[in-house]
């Protein structure tokens, strides 16, 4: 596979596994990652949180890294980009109160590039609305949300991942063998249809 440019927005308390394994992977493999936070510059940092499932009813939640962004969200312009990695965490929740992110975020599905959005990742999707009529895997707490925005929950095994078209999606980071593996898949043009591992 040629070389792509990835978009990866990302912002404070991110889920550190679900932000540095796969902005590392796909540096490993050759791509070029520009990860950005509204607000922030190349060269600053956003907090991690490490996100576990220790038997607790719901996910616990520990502080992380500092994750330094290579890229300012500013001056980036989306069509620049084959595709986009949305981590999940808490970050979702307050960026997709951003008009700039729900406009990035939009254009890669109108375009039809590819997109990976994985836990609370489906929670920028909602809200910009680009998910009706898609299945979508997001942590199960997330579930209403992907719902009311006209999508169809996959409900997968937490290791698991779902393509849908230009989009993969899965449930938390223990997915991240078949989520990048999809992922990696559908921007090499090999992915069609609906596939799930």
């Amino acid at each position: 596979m040629s070389a792509k440019k990835i978009l990866m927005i990302t912002g404070d308390f991110t889920e550190d596994y679900e932000t540095m394994v796969p902005f590392q992977t796909l540096l490993a493999v050759g791509h070029k990652v520009d990860a950005v936070c509204p607000g922030k510059k190349a060269g600053e940092t956003v907090a991690t949180s490490i996100h576990d499932f220790e038997g607790d009813q719901t996910y616990t939640e520990k502080r992380g890294h500092n994750f330094a962004l290579n890229a300012s969200f500013a001056e980036i312009d989306p069509a620049d980009y084959d595709a986009l990695v949305i981590p999940g965490g808490r970050a979702p929740e307050y960026l997709r109160l951003d008009k700039d992110v729900i406009a990035s975020v939009k254009h890669f599905f109108d375009t039809g590039k590819p997109v990976a959005a994985i836990c609370h990742g489906a929670q920028l999707l909602a809200a910009a609305r680009v998910i009706e009529g898609r299945t979508v895997s997001a942590y199960p707490a997330c579930r209403p949300e992907v719902e009311l925005a006209g999508g169809t929950y996959a409900e997968i095994a937490i290791d698991g991942a779902v393509t849908d078209g230009n989009l993969v999606t899965a449930p938390a980071w223990p997915a991240h063998p078949a989520w990048l593996s999809q992922f990696m898949k559908v921007m090499a043009g090999e992915a069609s249809g609906a596939l799930a591992a």
